[in-house]
């Protein structure tokens, strides 16, 4: 679906929603994983994400794409969801738990089966090792992870990682090359072992 038109928009009908459910909402799921761990703040945050779309769409100017958009609301919705009492309260007695290699297969698939590569370097790492670079790259800092999330997952390029996180586009290469460097360092004492 085009969505060019919603730049104007002061509302959206339940149609137009369901449609962006369908198109952005494991996107819009993976990214609050990715920030948090946690399946059940992924399946919370990401229904508020699609509420606050709803509520304010009239904030959507067009002067980026509906996907970097939609990521943006997601990443402020689940900063604002961490500061909450709730989240701590929840954190105070419990640990967020990683998910294992055999939740990766049963459960919820935080990286699709579909998953398209997105650059020749990414096309060469097989199939079959996709969980362990990502799970190498869950492990990083959150500054690195997301970065790279961003980069090789939704494919945004750096200037729209940089608006995004507010930070220079200096930082998001800055960034980006240091966690490809450190991931590929972790991949290689892995597969020496």
């Amino acid at each position: 679906m085009d969505y060019q038109f919603l730049a104007h928009a002061q509302t959206i009908d339940n149609d137009t929603l369901s449609h962006m459910m369908d198109d952005y909402g494991n996107d819009v799921w993976n990214y609050v994983y990715f920030l948090t761990k946690s399946t059940e703040l992924a399946d919370e945050v990401s229904q508020e994400v699609f509420i606050r779309v709803y509520s304010g769409i009239a904030h959507f100017r067009g002067e980026s794409s509906l996907k970097t958009w939609l990521l943006t609301i997601t990443r402020n919705t689940t900063f604002t969801y961490r500061k909450s009492r709730f989240f701590r309260s929840s954190l105070w007695g419990e640990t967020l738990s990683i998910q294992t290699e055999q939740e990766y297969s049963t459960g919820r698939e935080m990286i699709p089966d579909t998953y398209a590569h997105p650059s020749a370097e990414a096309e060469v790492l097989s199939k079959e090792h996709v969980h362990e670079i990502w799970d190498i790259v869950m492990a990083l800092s959150d500054k690195f992870r997301e970065i790279l999330l961003l980069h090789l997952k939704y494919e945004l390029h750096t200037n729209e990682i940089a608006e995004m996180l507010r930070i220079s586009t200096g930082t998001v290469k800055s960034r980006l090359s240091r966690g490809k460097a450190k991931v590929q360092k972790q991949w290689e004492e892995r597969s020496e072992s």
